[in-house]
């Protein structure tokens, strides 16, 4: 079963985790991922969610975890000095990867303001490609509140494109 669920969904996950880390950070997501998935199988209910809500909510709480570990060690290193030669941030990739001609300083800011839960929401359906339904499961929301969250996010990234277009 998990070689066929591997085969299956180890590539998108990897891609869209690369977007969001660097391809060598997602390289060790995806095998944490599939290891956790592997530990709490017993757990999986198919009647909360699919497979794919499944594995993306593993993923993206061992992107959190990762994320805070750098965020502390980013502040270690700018607390001492320290040149940690980081590859980009998620938001400059995030920005790069929508328009790199225009607007990068705003969108990236407004990708920072973000509530953690909003960003993963827009990154999920934008970066990975999942569909509302299944970054709803994998974030633990409920679908309508994740469209409906999804729009508004949306919209003001919109509007705020246009206000400085």
């Amino acid at each position: 079963m998990f070689a066929e669920l591997f085969d299956e969904h180890a590539q998108p996950l990897h891609r869209y985790l690369a977007r969001r880390v660097g391809v060598d950070v997602a390289d060790d997501l995806v095998s944490e991922t599939f290891l956790a998935a592997m530990r709490s199988a017993a757990a999986y209910d198919p009647a909360r969610g699919g497979v794919v809500g499944w594995l993306y909510g593993i993923a993206t709480n061992l992107l959190r975890a990762h994320a805070k570990r750098e965020v502390r060690l980013l502040r270690t290193a700018e607390r001492y000095g320290v040149d940690l030669g980081v590859a980009e941030t998620l938001e400059h990739t995030v920005v790069t990867r929508i328009d790199a001609r225009s607007h990068l300083r705003l969108i990236a800011g407004e990708l920072a303001r973000m509530p953690q839960a909003d960003r993963d929401l827009l990154l999920l359906v934008s970066l990975a490609g999942l569909t509302v339904q299944d970054a709803a499961e994998a974030l633990g929301l409920n679908p309508g509140t994740a469209r409906s969250r999804l729009h508004r996010l949306r919209t003001k990234l919109k509007e705020l494109e246009l206000r400085h277009a």
